[in-house]
């Protein structure tokens, strides 16, 4: 199977977990059956903001969501019936290294829903510890090269935390960091798991402040033999609408972007006023509406680019 993604995608994440129950419902450990029936419900809440998206005209060929099989419930079901696609994560949740969630019965999980990707959040810093990095790339390799041995698709969220080194050197000024540093440090990152046969379909990553930044990055996307066809989506990192709107105008022009993967950034206000006692369909449509307003911004931005 040919590497890479046809088309624009436009993912709601909610495939949080550990941080989810923690910051949402203040539930630490895990969670009693009654403690996971309430958060699957809250789940639930925000699967039906995106089918209030589809009945308002949602084209569902480039809509998705990114959900968990521990939270669920019935919404890996549900979504095709709607049109939608599915991915699902692999990692372990709320870990800074990477590991399977399920083990070595990972296979079993994956194949067990028609998914359109796999996905995986993994934190590395090319200047991080060597040997945690180097774990994590042998894990990464092993699901990498099982997915494409079964036709399936690989998508990868890189998040690159800073070093305090790093951070030191530009004043302890994480904004710095963000765009001075960590642009070049993606590319790295991108490029150690290309050299290492760590192959993946789509990038999900974190917006950068220029053009530039993301032509550098879709460009190493697409680096090397057979990778012409490899896509970066971009993630919102729960920041606020007018620092998402900025980092979708910057990557929507470039070619090899072709959407994002959102997901606090859309939900989680609207969530937490049903949480708080608020209307549970008003909450459905604010997240509705927060989706279809970024793929309005994406879409105008490109649009305008082209023009």
């Amino acid at each position: 199977m040919a590497l890479g993604y046809d088309g624009k995608l436009y993912i709601l994440a909610f495939d949080h977990r550990g941080s989810f129950q923690k910051k949402m419902f203040g539930i630490e450990g895990d969670p009693t059956p009654e403690e996971t029936e309430t958060i699957s419900d809250a789940k639930k809440l925000i699967f039906e903001g995106m089918e209030i998206a589809v009945e308002r005209g949602l084209d569902p060929s480039s809509a998705g969501v990114l959900v968990d099989e521990q939270f669920g419930s019935d919404i890996p079901e549900l979504a095709p019936k709607h049109g939608l696609s599915l991915t699902m994560p692999a990692e372990k949740s709320g870990q800074n290294e990477f590991d399977f969630q399920y083990g070595d019965e990972f296979p079993a999980h994956i194949e067990k829903y028609d998914l359109l990707a796999t996905k995986v959040l993994v934190r590395y810093n090319p200047d991080g510890d060597k040997a945690m990095n180097a774990r994590q790339t042998e894990r990464l390799k092993r699901l990498a090269d099982w997915l494409h041995e079964h036709d399936r698709k690989f998508l990868f969220e890189l998040l690159v935390p800073a070093e305090d080194a790093q951070l030191e050197s530009v004043g302890g000024d994480t904004d710095r960091y963000d765009a001075e540093l960590r642009p070049e440090l993606m590319r790295r990152a991108i490029e150690h798991f290309q050299n290492e046969g760590v192959e993946v379909d789509i990038w999900k990553i974190e917006g950068v402040e220029t053009r530039e930044d993301a032509e550098m990055l879709a460009e190493q996307a697409r680096k090397g033999e057979g990778r012409e066809n490899v896509k970066c989506v971009l993630l919102g990192r729960g920041a606020s609408d007018e620092k998402v709107d900025h980092w979708l105008r910057v990557a929507a022009p470039v070619d090899g972007f072709v959407g994002f993967a959102i997901g606090r950034s859309i939900w989680w206000d609207a969530l937490k006023s049903f949480v708080n006692g608020g209307d549970r369909r008003a909450s459905a449509e604010q997240i509705a509406d927060n989706y279809l307003r970024f793929i309005k911004v994406y879409d105008e931005a490109e649009k305008g680019a082209a023009v």
